[in-house]
């Protein structure tokens, strides 16, 4: 690195030109070391490896996002706390960029070690930093406009934000979400840096960034533990499609495109359901207790054998008497396998018996004819201990009232059982209009038959509104790794919505993993902050009340009497500001608004994959969570209510939305907690 030494604007401009410089060189080696790989001597499977992995590369530096090749700069000073660092100077950027040969990098990569201090040293504790340099960017391609000092090593009272901070924190965003690590606060970067084997939870207010420290942290752990996680895989779990196209773009400007990101329904059924559910029938399926009922109707399905086993060999026939039979399904039953596992035990042990009395007389037990036996003992495997599918064992239980009643008896009550009965049977499971909620049973069930694939680390985001069945399906492809939980309790909106975090854990399979609040709203300004906090006194939810660390942003309540037309005003109004807009409200009232918006002549896009670059977009309240836009119009909180059971939830979803400027429309009263103070 180099040594400190004064740097100005000129100074640091022209250090910019040598990191692009370099990028381009990276750029240039990679694509050569593609074509030498090619030629490279060694095994098929070794060149086609190398192969692989120098393509990636390739690949990656080339679709390398336009960004600022650094955002920090630390400068150590000469004394014994700089450590190995003393006098020298690092710049930080969201990736590596390589020196000349033989010479240190021009930027570190955040997630580098040294970088921590970039994100933890203080005045009180700067771990032999003398100056901490914060760079300012503007335009596309960005130019380097300007640099901020901190100087730490001379002490004094700590700095609760710098001005390049802020307007950063700040900056107008028109489409998906950007990553934050030019911003990174050191109660987020101690989360990002938890280590692999650790869970953890992340209870965090709107805007307080628990989502993007969520991603960051699979940025940094693939980083750090790269070779672990190839094989194993990152896994994230957003809670509806329109939030993973928000966020899609935070990975690979970190240098990540390798990460599994997916909403949980897409994962258990990757086909669209085409049944529905009632709520009371919907309620049931996602309760914890049918974990109990599956499983008693999948091992149901296991019987005693009816009788002695003559299995035949030539002219002689081998017989296992009906009382050993017994013993070796029930020792099986005894042990709790996989149902599928048991199934392949029972025919390995009853063949290996056959084995040893075969032996005993004399007979020749080789490969054929051990392969012989096993197919003759199949028709008795098939009778007591059946080959079962997903979908027929969850068929048969939601079809057959009998069925149902012995899976269930002492379970569910006689009501629940008829809500989970199907009015109308198909004539078999491959005809069944299966519904989301069905997505969870049929997991439960195939996780008992075989267990599904595992990954090295899940990150699962609004997991307050995960159900007890749907944690059991997370746990499931977590068992071996670790994960990172992130919601809110007063943002859970699903009727099976998690009251306790604690008890959340337990279901996701990690009932020790610590659970650490943010409290501090970085995106959400204050004027939306204070009223956020005087509705979670509606909530039946006790969470840590938010401070803004913004004192700006803007509110303002328009009532009227012509709902549509003051919505399409409001809207219109808001596009004199730079930014994002989002008009919310009920699902079933947001067409019409929308379009008296376009009447109006303001073009507005619906949710969905083209509608990230949009000034103006149509959110139904039901999809905005996870979302933000600078200017936010709600129409009609009161109907945002009504339109659900947890309603008023919803209503402080929808109102955190905001990031600059929140505008509510009404005709109605507006529900309790959000009225202006008098």
């Amino acid at each position: 690195m180099m040594l400190v030494t004064g740097t100005g604007l000129d100074g640091e401009r022209a250090y910019l030109e040598e990191c692009r410089a370099a990028l381009r060189g990276m750029l240039d080696g990679a694509r050569l070391n593609v074509v030498v790989g090619e030629h490279v001597a060694g095994d098929r499977y070794s060149a086609e490896r190398l192969g692989r992995h120098l393509k990636s590369l390739a690949k990656q530096l080339a679709e390398e996002p336009e960004g600022p090749a650094f955002f920090g700069r630390l400068d150590f000073g000469d004394g014994p706390d700089a450590g190995d660092h003393r006098g020298q100077r690092y710049y930080v950027g969201r990736r590596h960029i390589s020196g000349r040969t033989g010479e240190q990098p021009l930027v570190l990569d955040w997630r580098a070690p040294v970088s921590t201090v970039f994100y933890q040293a203080d005045t009180r504790d700067p771990r032999g930093v003398t100056v901490r340099r914060r760079f300012g960017w503007s335009g596309n391609p960005p130019a380097l406009t300007g640099f901020e000092d901190e100087r730490l090593g001379e002490g004094g009272a700590l700095r609760t934000a710098s001005r390049i901070l802020a307007e950063e924190i700040e900056r107008p965003r028109v489409g998906p979400m950007r990553d934050i690590v030019a911003t990174i606060q050191p109660e987020q970067d101690e989360l990002v840096r938890a280590g692999i084997g650790e869970s953890i939870c992340v209870q965090g207010a709107p805007g307080t960034g628990k989502t993007a420290v969520g991603l960051h942290r699979a940025a940094y752990l693939l980083y750090t533990h790269r070779r672990r996680l190839t094989g194993s895989g990152v896994l994230i779990l957003g809670p509806n499609r329109a939030f993973l196209g928000y966020v899609s773009a935070v990975l690979p400007a970190l240098g990540e495109m390798d990460v599994e990101q997916t909403t949980l329904e897409e994962l258990l059924a990757p086909e669209l359901p085409k049944g529905s559910d009632g709520e009371a029938t919907a309620v049931v399926k996602h309760d914890a207790r049918m974990a109990e009922v599956l499983c008693r109707a999948l091992y149901g399905r296991v019987v005693r054998p009816g009788g002695p086993l003559a299995v035949p060999d030539g002219a002689y026939r081998w017989r296992v008497s009906e009382e050993e039979l017994d013993r070796v399904v029930s020792d099986t039953l005894r042990e709790a396998p996989p149902y599928g596992i048991g199934r392949e035990r029972v025919l390995s042990r009853l063949t290996a018996l056959l084995r040893v009395r075969a032996e005993a007389r004399g007979r020749t037990t080789d490969t054929a004819w051990t392969r012989g036996t096993a197919r003759a003992v199949r028709e008795f495997l098939n009778a007591v201990w059946p080959v079962a599918r997903p979908r027929e064992v969850v068929a048969e239980l939601l079809s057959d009232p009998a069925v149902l009643a012995r899976a269930a008896d002492g379970i569910l009550t006689s009501d629940e059982q008829s809500a989970l009965l199907w009015a109308r049977p198909p004539r078999s499971f491959r005809s069944a209009r299966w519904s989301a909620a069905d997505a969870v049973l049929l997991d439960e069930v195939a996780g008992l038959i075989e267990r599904p694939r595992g990954y090295g680390h899940v990150i699962v985001d609004e997991a307050q509104d995960l159900s007890p069945m749907q944690c059991g399906a997370v746990a499931r492809r977590s068992e071996h790794g670790s994960l990172t939980v992130l919601g809110d309790l007063a943002q859970g909106t699903t009727p099976w919505a998690a009251r306790s975090w604690p008890e959340q854990l337990a279901a996701l399979g990690k009932p020790g993993a610590a659970t650490v609040a943010l409290t501090t709203g970085f995106r959400v300004p204050g004027a939306v902050v204070t009223l956020a906090n005087r509705l979670l006194d509606e909530l039946a939810v006790e969470v840590p009340r938010t401070r803004s660390f913004r004192g700006d942003g803007s509110l303002r309540f328009h009532p009227t009497s012509d709902l549509a037309g003051t919505t399409a005003r409001v809207v219109r109004e808001a596009l004199a500001h730079e930014g994002s807009v989002g008009l919310v409200a009920a699902d079933d009232a947001l067409d019409e608004l929308a379009g008296a918006v376009r009447a109006s002549g303001v073009e507005i896009a619906t949710l969905g994959e083209d509608s990230h670059g949009a000034r103006v977009t149509a959110v139904p309240a039901t999809l905005a969570k996870g979302l933000e836009y600078d200017h936010v119009v709600v129409a009609e909180p009161a109907a945002v209510v009504e339109a659900e059971p947890k309603g008023v939830n919803r209503l402080y979803v929808v109102l955190t939305r905001a990031v600059s400027r929140l505008e509510v429309v009404h005709t109605r009263p507006l529900p309790p907690g959000i009225a202006p103070p008098i």
